[in-house]
């Protein structure tokens, strides 16, 4: 598929930085628009979307404020653990039930490293209320098409139900599924202080039992090391939840779980988090998030590849991503995100993996994801150009705290499928979105985080997108060639600088 731009025809802002309200868009309120609106300097104008702005990080980087000494979050990785406590093969008899489980591919798919000042950069852009990030030129998001490409792991199945686990039961639980005694188990949940067991002592366990062919109790030890190292990790980076033992007590039973879903809840409910000022640490898996910003920007961060996807094995997308380490501060990415166009994103990055995961229409599900007590948006209808679709001024996000019937909600899914893309009609270009849909944009969200110039007038003039490259090299080579002509303040009618005006007019062609 080739990559190209539409032209968008957008107003501008007046005087005082607001865009004129011409029509009522799909998903606005009458009331809403007749009311005047009021806001924060650079957006939102309209605060009725991004009702927690007043708490979100971007509100304090307007103004320069950091969250600490330390601009970039402490991430949790455990990639380097990994590499030395996953085998390169398993007994047959516990392969058999990891390969069942859905599990495996969780194996090898971690970064060892993640660049912190990258994936920080990302966090100042999501928002909780509607789980996506807000980009200059719209929202995207990490879906569960997303998840099932990078990690291959599993997206349809059911929710896991929370269940409380006092101290007591995480012994009865170590005693009964790990086969540690009972003395063992309890002096170890005592140092946890808490329902908890330690990475460490999970990973012991799962060596004991593997030299004593204790099969189910070092195949039990094993996966909830791996999914505590990856999907689950927190921002202990040490402890793994109890209750999470209960996920394996029938290895025969844990494959029908929706472990893509348990994924995307749990970084989304970090990202959240993460996305608060008070806050200076991520949990969820890190590696995930760090692989989708490879796929989908190309020209953000410094990217290792493995292996070119043309000639890949049906691997996970993941495993094509190796760390290096970038030279941008976050301070230093914020603005380079602040000038990303449509013409930066691969909208479409998976298409040449299809052979190995074919497109599922569930994930066009519109409502809520949980996992455990923990319930998060899952709104397709506001980045549907990842999908291939227009975009339009998408509904009000769902009050998760309002549902009842998730269960019932997911298994019905086809009804929520329909009413997602019949508001929309297949893109002609990857970039393509509804008249009005940028204009409404840009009055609910905050298209930059850092003003243009920390003197001027702080309002953000709605963009002109021109047509640009189409194929994702020509584009970069645009992008770079664009992002140091702005550095310098270059006019195309400087004669120093006409070779570069001419280089980037050709990379546009392409």
């Amino acid at each position: 598929m080739l990559y190209e731009l539409n032209r968008g025809v957008v107003r501008r802002r007046g005087a005082d930085g607001r865009i004129p309200v011409r029509t009522l868009d799909r998903g606005a309120s009458s009331s809403a628009a007749a009311a005047e609106p009021t806001g924060y300097p650079g957006g939102p104008y309209d605060t009725s979307l991004l009702v927690k702005y007043e708490h979100h990080v971007a509100r304090h980087i307007w103004f320069g404020e950091e969250r600490g000494p330390k601009k970039e979050l402490k991430v949790a990785g455990h990639g380097l653990k990994l590499t030395s406590r996953v085998p390169l093969a398993l007994p047959p008899q516990m392969e058999s039930w990891v390969s069942r489980s859905g599990l495996a591919s969780l194996q090898r798919t971690s970064l060892n490293k993640i660049d912190t000042n990258l994936v920080s950069a990302f966090v100042e852009r999501w928002h909780l209320e509607t789980s996506s990030f807000h980009m200059p030129f719209g929202e995207m998001s990490i879906t569960l098409d997303d998840v099932a490409c990078l990690l291959h792991l599993p997206i349809r199945g059911i929710f896991w139900s929370p269940q409380d686990v006092t101290e007591e039961l995480a012994v009865e639980l170590a005693v009964d599924y790990l086969g540690v005694s009972q003395g063992q188990a309890q002096s170890h949940v005592r140092s946890c202080r808490g329902s908890y067991y330690k990475l460490e002592w999970l990973y012991d366990i799962f060596v004991h039992h593997r030299a004593a062919s204790s099969w189910a109790y070092a195949t039990r030890a094993y996966l909830l090391m791996l999914v505590d190292s990856t999907i689950f990790a927190d921002k202990t980076f040490t402890l793994v939840e109890a209750r999470y033992l209960l996920l394996f007590r029938d290895l025969d039973g844990c494959s029908g779980y929706s472990w893509g879903a348990a994924a995307l809840v749990t970084l989304y409910r970090y990202l959240g988090d993460a996305s608060m000022y008070s806050c200076k640490q991520l949990g969820g898996y890190p590696t995930l998030l760090h692989c989708w910003i490879h796929e989908y920007f190309p020209t953000v961060g410094k990217r290792g590849e493995n292996w070119n996807p043309a000639g890949n094995c049906g691997l996970p997308r993941a495993m094509r991503w190796s760390y290096r380490q970038g030279v941008l501060k976050v301070d230093d990415l914020r603005p380079i995100l602040d000038e990303l166009t449509p013409t930066d994103v691969i909208w479409r990055p998976f298409e040449d993996h299809r052979a190995w995961r074919v497109f599922d229409e569930i994930c066009l599900y519109k409502g809520c994801l949980k996992w455990g007590e923990t319930v998060v948006p899952y709104l397709p209808d506001r980045c549907l150009r990842q999908f291939g679709y227009r975009q339009y001024v998408p509904s009000p996000p769902l009050d998760c705290m309002m549902a009842t019937d998730i269960d019932v909600d997911w298994i019905s899914y086809h009804q929520s499928v329909v009413d997602v893309i019949g508001s929309s009609s297949v893109a002609t270009t990857p970039s393509e979105v509804e008249d009005g849909y940028l204009e409404w944009y840009y009055r609910v969200s905050h298209p930059r985080l850092v003003p243009p110039h920390r003197d001027a007038p702080r309002e953000v003039p709605v963009p002109v997108y021109d047509a640009g490259p189409s194929d994702p090299d020509w584009a970069r080579v645009s992008t770079l060639i664009r992002r140091y002509l702005r550095q310098v303040n270059a006019e195309e009618e400087d004669p120093q600088f006409s070779d570069l005006f001419e280089a980037l007019h050709i990379s546009r062609s392409h």
